[in-house]
């Protein structure tokens, strides 16, 4: 595919470079890689972990299924984030209702301690500030970055995998 049939019709901004673009991912890149770390100093957990503990929390009674499509990640990525947090005792499983296979996550008292230690947004500051952006920008920004992943025939699978677990 070439660049000229994949570009927008929005006008560059004056003096527009590629240099100057990859300096600003790397600035985006550097935000959410110095989020994470105070994330895991603080919390003594991964980003990826204490996110799906926040909404475990706010939304008791999830399920793995529910989470996976909460966080925008594979079932099987949930599942191992659920794994990890059983084992430290940070969240509960709970059998009921009418289908008995079906788990309901609950926190637990040292899931709830860990999310008081961790600076927010718990999701991370990328899905944060791009939930704040205006409509049309972002959806400028979601037809820029096709046309860029486009160019990179980059895996289409690495997009559910979690910004924390990169």
């Amino acid at each position: 595919m070439s660049l000229s049939s994949t570009q927008s019709d929005q006008p560059s901004p004056p003096g527009a470079t590629p240099a100057r673009v990859l300096r600003q991912f790397r600035v985006v890149f550097n935000a959410v890689k110095t989020h994470f770390r105070q994330v895991e100093q603080s919390a003594g957990l991964g980003g990826a972990q204490v996110w799906a503990l926040s909404v475990i929390r706010d939304q008791p009674g999830i399920g793995v299924k529910e989470l996976a499509r909460t966080l925008d990640i594979k079932q099987s990525t949930a599942s191992n984030l659920v794994r990890g947090l059983l084992e430290r005792g940070m969240v509960a499983t709970l059998r009921d209702g009418p289908d008995r296979r079906t788990v309901a996550l609950h926190v637990q008292d040292a899931g709830a301690q860990v999310l008081a230690r961790a600076p927010a947004p718990f999701a991370g500051v990328l899905p944060d500030a791009l939930s704040g952006l205006d409509p049309a920008i972002l959806a400028r920004l979601e037809a820029d970055l096709g046309t860029l992943i486009s160019l990179l025939d980059a895996d289409a699978d690495a997009g559910s995998v979690p910004l924390a677990d990169l």
